[in-house]
């Protein structure tokens, strides 16, 4: 297998550096000979949305594209004027790439998306070759703004982020409860994202004083039929706590499967992934989802713009919980907020400006808990922060911060016999 093919098969995305020089080069090129896409003066930006909202990762996709859809109107109450134009990658490396020029081709000013980190990878080459913006909307491995890009932006947190936020959560738990594990084992998923969270973990845990050993960690592949055997050897580590990165169809195998080998470490907890907190684990899984948690960015119910957004969500979706769509629809809203504020302020959908106002951001009106939102010179958001979040009565509930909690946290959670 050549080095090109793996990377396309595996969503690897490390660009060489005469890749660079002949995206480079090709940029120039299309500007030269005219092929580049035309950015008339006009009063609407046209923002494509890239997202799996078929194949593996489907569910999440199609929640962030409730995000998307409800965005034009609430933006148009605020004096921003959006047309969405949506593509959906299939769950696919490849189709994330294709999809990108065509978007760009039929006229898109800026990329939002593309959930997945492999994905999201794929459309950032493109964008970058062809000087157009991408806004991230999900999509969590470091290197996507460690590669020296000049046209991506980020408003979620890294691999690191998340992670290092997230054990440092875990101990605000155990000192909130009063109950510590002695050892932890990891679960994860062989994805970008996954092998992302364990390169982050495997750095971080050294470094952060952990009150538990970590004794092993444990891959699986996300299209398994079952994770029986994956269970089965982190049942046998005798581990007190299951660390997991996981999504939705995994999270649910997962615990389904925790259920049947009668496996009760004393809590599930993961450091920033998605699954345990989407619709599809609480309609699946019933009493067996609650007392998961999450620690992870989170909307803060109390802001002006979440009232806003939910109001819309519950409008066009109102036989649809706002709960457990809301990270997912936050943050996609919250992108094609980032482009339409930046093109306001710019005045107009040309890319060297949409870029220079999009590196000059900084809103306070949003979603999401925590300072404004702003980058970085690399594109990154580096002030996000997270809470803890349980499930309780199949439901996504802050439980730390104190100062933001909902309801106080339960660690140990109840066996799987004892829900009610």
């Amino acid at each position: 297998m050549t080095n090109d093919h793996k990377n396309r098969s595996t969503g690897g995305f490390a660009l060489t550096r005469r890749q660079l020089g002949q995206a480079a080069v090709a940029g120039g090129a299309l500007a030269a000979f005219g092929r580049a896409p035309a950015f008339a003066q006009n009063t609407t930006l046209k923002v494509g949305v890239l997202l799996p909202r078929s194949g593996l990762l489907a569910q999440a996709g199609q929640a962030c594209q409730r995000g998307a859809e409800i965005a034009p109107a609430v933006l148009a109450e605020m004096g921003y004027k959006v047309e969405v134009m949506s593509a959906d990658t299939e769950s696919n490396v490849d189709v994330a790439r294709s999809r990108t020029e065509k978007l760009i081709n039929d006229g898109a000013n800026v990329i939002v998306g593309a959930f997945d980190s492999g994905q999201t990878a794929a459309a950032a080459q493109v964008c970058e070759q062809r000087g157009v913006p991408l806004v991230m909307n999900i999509a969590a491995a470091d290197r996507l703004t460690e590669q020296g890009f000049k046209t991506v932006f980020r408003n979620f947190p890294t691999s690191t982020m998340l992670v290092s936020n997230g054990l440092a959560l875990m101990k605000d738990l155990f000192a909130a409860t009063g109950t510590t594990p002695k050892s932890a084992v990891f679960l994860h998923a062989n994805d970008t994202f996954g092998m992302a969270n364990k390169q982050a973990l495997d750095a971080l845990f050294p470094t952060l004083n952990m009150p538990f050993t970590l004794i092993e960690s444990i891959s699986y592949d996300p299209k398994a039929q079952d994770l029986a055997v994956e269970v089965a050897k982190a049942k046998a580590t005798g581990a007190e706590l299951a660390i997991v990165t996981t999504r939705a169809n995994d999270a649910i195998m997962l615990v389904r499967e925790m259920v049947k080998q009668r496996w009760e470490p004393k809590g599930i907890v993961s450091p920033g992934s998605p699954g345990l907190y989407d619709e599809q684990f609480y309609k699946v899984l019933g009493k067996y989802a609650d007392f998961a948690m999450t620690n992870l960015p989170w909307y803060d119910p109390k802001a002006a713009m979440t009232k806003k957004v939910e109001a819309a969500f519950k409008k066009q979706f109102p036989n649809d919980r706002f709960e457990g769509y809301a990270f997912n629809v936050a943050f996609t809203f919250e992108a094609i907020l980032i482009a339409a504020d930046a093109f306001k302020r710019a005045g107009s959908a040309e890319p060297a400006g949409l870029l220079a106002a999009l590196r000059e951001t900084n809103l306070t009106d949003k979603m999401m808990v925590g300072p404004a939102i702003k980058f970085d010179a690399k594109g990154q958001n580096t002030d996000l922060v997270s809470a803890c979040i349980q499930n309780h009565n199949q439901r996504p509930t802050v439980v730390l911060p104190k100062g933001s909690a909902e309801l106080d946290p339960v660690f140990p959670a109840p066996g799987w016999g004892k829900r009610a």
